[in-house]
């Protein structure tokens, strides 16, 4: 499988919420995950992060994604995602009671491979938009 395909796999699974027991094919164990966000600023490796995104369909039981550009850099063994996060709080779960607000926030996956498997992916996202939005700070 090539590393678009591996790419694009594991991105629908993780952003459905199937967490770590349907993303880790596409991964190698101990992958490593960064994001320059608050919200996510304990969390370093992918398997934590694809359990976070499964958590996270809980208070958002709606949510879904709007894939606005993909991407391979094979010199570079690369694959970037961009995306539009929908999603509105009717679920209970999160740091707040239902608030019954929508989000529709952009952000991108930098998915770096080792061979066929991601070995890091980095997220861009600006999370404190994305609380404001939702009613959560």
């Amino acid at each position: 499988m090539s590393i678009t395909e591996s790419a694009r796999q594991f991105f629908d699974a993780c952003e459905t919420g199937k967490g770590w027991a349907a993303c880790r094919k596409w991964c190698h164990d101990g992958a490593t995950f960064a994001c320059q966000a608050d919200t996510l600023a304990g969390t370093t490796t992918l398997e934590g992060y694809t359990e976070w995104m499964k958590s996270l369909l809980t208070p958002l039981p709606d949510a879904r994604y709007e894939l606005t550009a993909f991407a391979t850099d094979t010199e570079r063994a690369t694959v970037v995602a961009a995306a539009v996060f929908h999603g509105t709080q009717t679920g209970q779960g999160g740091p707040v009671p239902p608030t019954g607000k929508t989000l529709a926030a952009d952000y991108a996956y930098i998915m770096q491979f080792d061979g066929d498997r991601i070995r890091h992916m980095t997220k861009i996202w600006n999370d404190v938009w994305s609380l404001r939005a939702l009613g959560w700070a």
